[in-house]
């Protein structure tokens, strides 16, 4: 089975019904019509709504493109596959980690609905964080812990896997701060379906349950225009928060940028130093009018995160899915980005995953690795081809990258080239001006590699170091720990799907050997869940596990 058409811009027959809807006359929407808002948020909406021509256009694309399954416009992002580097050339591998787990839940609601994810969906560092890993907790104040493994690459002996691991410190419930939230909920029309607004209803059920009377919720939404469905309210207050959520209903055009800035401006209001101060935007990220373009979301995304409040995306639903836009949201907004497929992922991501997708420990974290070529020929990061930096970058304090929350756990995995192997990496003529760099004494010790990590407290503007050293002692004999087998697993799997040039031996039968030696506890039974998909993409390959892949 082949991937699903995935075409950019909509179809001439969509395209027709919008023209059609937009010379349907002339009268302005009454309140009545907007479904989603209290009636005293109703007027003052309307008075700045947009005409009636262009809301009608919009809402018969959304309804055409809703109703039919043939119209799927989905978008991702086109990922090029970060190469081998020579590490005499390029010493430094410099990137923004990364808590996203949305590519995950999207490529298992591919598999499950039968067909096999868009190479764009296919995040590969996404993929790997999604599971829980045995990391210690950070010790002498730090906000996470660092750990490191070597061992040989599963799908290419010849070469080493190494795995970089962060642990942030893990928050008791009463040890996190009140938290002052804005929902942002899209209530378009495009959100009229099961897996969309019922959905995101009662996944935001779940986390006004395990509000306190401490913490504060604000309800925005937005549609051709957007309005305030419920004021700043005590989490003491959990029936009138939840009345406010059972109200919202969908209907109209997807005006995104309005409510975001709406939202970011509710949050300031209720402002809480030291305190836990996000919105929380649920949408499929079809945005339609207003503000549309990824480039000024981006400046208005910037502008808004100065305030101090983070951001949380939600996405939801499929046939419109803008992935690569909430994406982007989340990584210009200080945020983390999780796509709910099922009540299940909700209650992971907002009940038992409360404290990393609200709570901030950490914010600006980036990697820079230094490699010794003495011991490393070349190397290749695997995934976070999103989340590359310039080697100035690193000590930029003015340059943005991701945040760590509470218990989250951030993985990185690298493959390595010995000395004395050929290297993918290729050759380069010798250069006319200028020699190589003379070694250093560090150079001939057994240090394989430094690792370097900058990052900022939540309401810090300048940076912190560590660094660690792995050594060629460090470097294990055999497959390595229960949790690399795993997430190497994960690794080989996504570039099967991707079609990976650099997926070596790697197959669907290795993908599962490797992670059934890898499942360790599982006390949630994630890994076990991953079994199955890998097995579903066996069979839609039309291949049985254990064929070698051709890459599509």
């Amino acid at each position: 089975m082949r991937r699903p058409s995935l075409p950019r811009v909509r179809t001439t027959a969509v395209m027709t019904l919008a023209m059609l809807a937009s010379a349907c006359g002339s009268a302005r929407m009454s309140a009545p019509q907007a479904p989603g808002y209290p009636a005293e948020a109703k007027a003052a909406m309307f008075e700045a709504a947009p005409s009636a021509p262009a809301q009608a256009a919009a809402i018969a694309a959304d309804q055409a493109q809703t109703a039919s399954p043939r119209f799927n416009t989905e978008q991702y992002a086109e990922i090029v596959e970060n190469p081998f580097l020579d590490s005499a050339r390029n010493p430094l591998s410099t990137f923004s980690i990364d808590v996203d787990t949305a590519s995950y839940s999207n490529v298992r609601r591919f598999l499950t609905d039968g067909s096999l994810p868009p190479r764009g969906a296919v995040r590969i560092e996404e993929l790997i964080n999604y599971f829980h890993y045995e990391y210690p907790q950070p010790v002498d104040g730090a906000p996470f812990s660092v750990t490191t493994e070597v061992a040989a690459c599963p799908w290419q002996p010849e070469h080493q896997l190494m795995r970089v691991g962060l642990q942030g410190k893990t928050l008791p419930q009463d040890a996190i701060p009140p938290r002052n939230l804005v929902f942002l909920v899209d209530v378009s029309g495009s959100m009229n379906d099961p897996r969309k607004l019922p959905l995101l209803k009662s996944a935001f059920r779940m986390l006004v349950d395990q509000l306190r009377p401490e913490d504060h919720v604000a309800i925005a939404v937005y549609a051709g225009a957007s309005g305030l469905a419920l004021p700043p309210t005590s989490g003491a207050d959990k029936q009138q928060i939840l009345g406010a959520l059972d109200s919202l209903e969908a209907g109209g055009s997807t005006n995104g940028a309005e409510g975001i800035e709406l939202a970011y401006r509710t949050a300031r209001t209720q402002f809480r130093n030291g305190g836990v101060n996000r919105v929380i935007l649920a949408t499929d990220g079809d945005f339609n009018v207003g503000t549309t373009s990824q480039d000024a979301l981006v400046q208005l995304i910037e502008r808004e995160r100065q305030s101090g409040v983070f951001l949380t995306v939600l996405g939801f639903g499929t046939g419109n899915t803008k992935d690569s836009t909430m994406e982007m949201l989340a990584d210009k907004g200080n945020g983390n980005y999780a796509y709910i497929d099922t009540i299940g992922e909700a209650r992971k991501v907002l009940v038992e995953q409360a404290g990393a997708t609200l709570v901030t420990i950490a914010k600006d974290v980036k990697i820079q690795v230094e490699f010794n070529p003495n011991y490393v020929r070349s190397y290749r990061l695997i995934g976070y081809e999103n989340r590359i930096l310039r080697a100035e970058d690193f000590n930029d304090d003015r340059k943005d990258a991701g945040e760590i929350g509470a218990g989250h756990s951030v993985t990185a995995l690298y493959e390595l080239v010995p000395n004395g192997v050929a290297s993918p990496a290729g050759d380069v003529d010798p250069l006319k001006y200028q020699a190589g760099a003379a070694p250093t004494n560090a150079a001939g010790t057994d240090e394989l590699l430094t690792i370097k990590l900058r990052y900022k407290a939540p309401d810090a503007d300048d940076s912190r170091l560590l660094s660690t050293v792995v050594r060629k002692s460090d470097v294990r004999l055999d497959g390595g720990s229960a949790d690399l087998r795993f997430a190497s697993s994960v690794a080989a799997f996504g570039m099967i799907l991707r079609g990976s040039e650099h997926k070596g031996t790697a197959t669907y039968a290795l993908a599962r050997q490797l992670a059934e030696r890898g499942l360790g506890g599982d006390p949630q039974g994630h890994r076990r869940e991953f079994l199955t998909l890998v097995d579903a993409a066996a069979r839609l390959d039309n291949k049985q596990p254990g064929a070698v892949q051709v890459a599509r």
